[in-house]
């Protein structure tokens, strides 16, 4: 099998990478990537967002199956574009998508199909906002979420309402998302333990992957602005077999049953963001697409052959597909734990072309640890910084501790000027919260 990856980070690096180790696969190409990737894969030249450019690069290389990492060139239509010539593609069509290309759509779908989520008012003007958040209806504490595309900056955990307001602004007067603030949903605050829930499904049957719980905030302790993810661990601790059964049962099944029932089938990584609240799971967001920095930690701890099942999606036959999901506990690489490094300035303005260092130690001395490039650049002086968050290092051992350990162990190896990045990713696996706790 020959396989295009459509994507330029770390999280396509990541999968690059994992497609390229199935037995079944002779070749895989990933477009347009980062010189990061092209350490491990062929790149090839393309506009992600060109859905024609796109489908004349995978006929140039005679892809069997193109796999989307992102969420824009989804956005955009490529998987239309795809269908419209008869090409496999694994990812949701632009209508689909809109599960995380509008947040409005989103919620508006989960409250059309029972889907359990915060209670929510979408608002289309600053002043209808303003209004919402000063009358107390969804409570002191309020998440504002830019509707559109955001590069997952668009959210604001408002403590208080003069918070929330400021927000409102930034978001709708300010614009400082764009058009992608020119609405916004208004949520009450869900409070809980947050984890990723990740299938592969072909419009009707899915399959279930590893879970993860995911690191938003900039800072050690979960403070300071969100940001895209500073990293992540794999399993989740938090999801036993009777609560991942609920789950797929009331949110997994219904959001496929819907979007089938509402005539946009959903084929591709669908991506629950779940609130493990006192009253059970309930949807922060969706996404429609593998996360990043989860993905990093997820693929690698995968044993089954991937390009099968990703190429059944894309197929509509993924009933025909076995799949066990998960790893046995105690196994030798049964935890994944990933670690953002990232430039000075993330999630804000950021600086680039510091040179990065450390890396030929890194290899040398950590073979067993991987590292997936993201913003990253060439010059004569070898890979430079090139981006917000610039690679994630990622370690798989036995247990949390010791690939937490592992990890930190290669991070201290690599350097560049103004490098930051949390010290506490995977302490949240050590603690084991109950789900239930207020």
């Amino acid at each position: 099998m020959r396989i295009l990856v459509l994507g330029s980070g770390a999280r396509e690096h990541a999968l690059s990478w994992r497609l390229a180790l199935d037995p079944g696969v002779r070749h895989v190409v990933c477009a347009p990537g980062n010189p990061g990737i092209g350490r491990t894969v062929e790149l090839a030249p393309v506009d992600p967002t060109d859905p024609a450019e796109v489908l004349a690069l995978a006929e140039a290389v005679r892809a069997d199956l193109t796999v989307v990492g992102a969420e824009v060139p989804l956005a955009a239509g490529v998987a239309d574009h795809f269908a419209g010539r008869g090409r496999a593609l694994f990812g949701p069509t632009r209508a689909a998508a809109r599960l995380e290309t509008s947040k409005a759509f989103a919620k508006d779908f989960m409250a059309r199909h029972g889907v359990p989520t915060a209670r929510y008012r979408v608002c289309r003007s600053a002043g209808d906002a303003l209004n919402v958040v000063r009358s107390g209806e969804l409570g002191d504490s309020i998440v504002v979420k830019a509707d559109g595309l955001a590069a997952g900056k668009g959210v604001v955990v408002a403590p208080d309402r003069e918070t929330a307001e400021a927000a409102i602004r930034a978001a709708m007067l300010d614009r400082a998302f764009g058009e992608a603030g020119s609405q916004v949903v208004l949520e009450e605050c869900l409070i809980g333990p947050e984890v990723s829930f990740f299938v592969v499904a072909d419009g009707e049957a899915f399959r279930s992957l590893l879970t993860a719980q995911d690191h938003k905030r900039v800072f050690d302790g979960d403070r300071g602005p969100n940001t895209g993810g500073m990293g992540a661990f794999c399993p989740s601790p938090l999801i036993d077999a009777a609560l991942q059964a609920r789950i797929e049962r009331e949110i997994v099944g219904p959001v496929l049953t819907g979007m089938a029932t509402e005539g946009q089938p959903f084929r591709g990584f669908l991506y629950c963001g779940l609130m493990l609240t006192a009253n059970g799971p309930k949807v922060i967001e969706f996404n429609v697409r593998f996360g990043d920095p989860e993905a990093q930690v997820v693929l690698p701890l995968i044993q089954e052959p991937l390009a099968p099942l990703l190429l059944a999606a894309a197929q509509g036959r993924l009933g025909a597909v076995p799949w066990p999901g998960t790893r046995p506990e105690g196994d030798e690489q049964s935890c994944a734990v990933g670690v953002v490094l990232a430039a000075r300035g993330y999630p804000g303005v950021v600086e680039t072309g510091q040179t990065i260092e450390g890396l030929d130690h890194l290899a040398h001395e950590f073979p067993d640890v991987l590292a997936f490039f993201a913003g990253v650049g060439a010059s004569d002086r070898g890979l430079v910084t090139a981006g917000g968050r610039v690679m994630t290092l990622v370690s798989r051992d036995g247990t949390y501790q010791k690939a937490i350990d592992r990890v930190y162990d290669a991070v201290s190896r690599v350097r560049f000027e103004g490098m930051q990045f949390r010290r506490d990713i995977g302490r949240k696996a050590l603690t084991r919260p109950d789900p239930t706790a207020p």
